[in-house]
């Protein structure tokens, strides 16, 4: 098993630069790189064709989990702005869970307030099915803090090579509201909806 970089269609973006989308795809590349790399190793050693240490064997699975999840935050993240930028749809469900969950204050707010934090990482938004509600969280590597097996909604990139060519790290809001302006609510909509 070999995995392929995924292709986005992109419009032009508000607040982000097609120099900036240039250099963070090129980024994400490098992950699915990664974990390919990785995955080759380990598949030798296990069939007997490479000899490494098992130290060095241990840091390769404990590298792999930051590559794979590097490689599918940014592909939640990339697909978020594919179509065409929109708001959550009124009287849909995940309208109705972010009401119950957020109130009047709203998820997008919350989700500025978790972005804010100061640090490099993750906003994540997730849905719990077992418990029929949404959850925020900042994850900081991406292999620390994510919610085991919770279904991603919404992935926004919080580390500087999301936004340096665009902004400086004073200028994070910035890169926030950009990103705001340029969500497909409806992509994350369906994720909802998929959820299981």
């Amino acid at each position: 098993m070999t995995y392929t970089p995924k292709t986005f269609n992109l419009p032009t973006l508000e607040g982000i630069s097609e120099k900036q989308i240039k250099v963070h795809l090129a980024l994400y590349e490098g992950y699915v790189k990664h974990v390919n790399l990785i995955m080759e190793k380990l598949g030798a050693v296990r069939e007997g064709k490479l000899e490494l240490d098992s130290y060095i064997v241990s840091e390769l699975r404990r590298r792999f989990s930051f590559e794979f999840d590097g490689m599918r935050l940014h592909e939640h993240y990339f697909a978020q702005f594919e179509g065409v930028s929109c708001k959550v749809q009124e009287g849909s469900t995940f309208a109705d869970a972010i009401k119950e969950k957020y109130g009047g204050k709203g998820l997008e707010a919350h989700i500025r307030e978790v972005a804010g934090s100061r640090g490099i990482g993750w906003a994540v938004v997730y849905k719990d099915p077992v418990a029929n509600t949404i959850h925020t969280t900042f994850v900081g590597d991406h292999e620390v803090g994510q919610l085991a097996g919770l279904p991603i909604l919404l992935a926004l990139d919080m580390w500087e090579h999301a936004y340096m060519v665009d902004y400086v790290p004073a200028e994070k809001k910035n890169y926030i509201d950009a990103f705001f302006a340029n969500l497909n609510w409806s992509v994350v909509e369906k994720r909802f909806d998929e959820a299981k």
